[in-house]
């Protein structure tokens, strides 16, 4: 068995690994999946961080987090702050929000969040 598995991850790209882990990380937690996040309606959603960045939104700065279950992307934007004390590359952490649509991208303006032991 373990020969099995060893032999189908030489087979498997790094980057169909990694969204299987991240899959198997957030399937039992009772949250929905990225890929099918509702628009305009309450979701959580539960992922990575792979991305942050700090955007002017309307001339005040916006914390962008964009988080990955293994499933697809989501993005969420904290208006007026530069940074969250604990959110880092890597860190697991749970959104809570409304999603909305803009431009292909699902994102949720300042969801609240619990972050997840590592």
């Amino acid at each position: 068995m373990a020969l099995r598995d060893l032999a189908r991850r030489l087979r498997t790209n790094h980057e169909e690994l990694d969204r299987e882990r991240l899959r198997e990380r957030f399937a039992h937690r009772g949250l929905t999946p990225i890929e099918s996040m509702p628009v305009r309606q309450h979701a959580a959603v539960g992922g990575e961080v792979t991305r942050m960045m700090v955007r002017p939104r309307s001339g005040v700065p916006a914390f962008e987090v964009v988080i990955s279950d293994g499933t697809g992307d989501a993005i969420a934007v904290f208006t007026g702050r530069r940074s969250i004390p604990g959110i880092d590359h890597g860190r697991a952490m749970i959104i809570e929000g409304v999603a909305r649509d803009e431009r292909g991208r699902r994102v949720i303006l300042n969801p609240a969040y619990t972050l997840l032991p590592d």
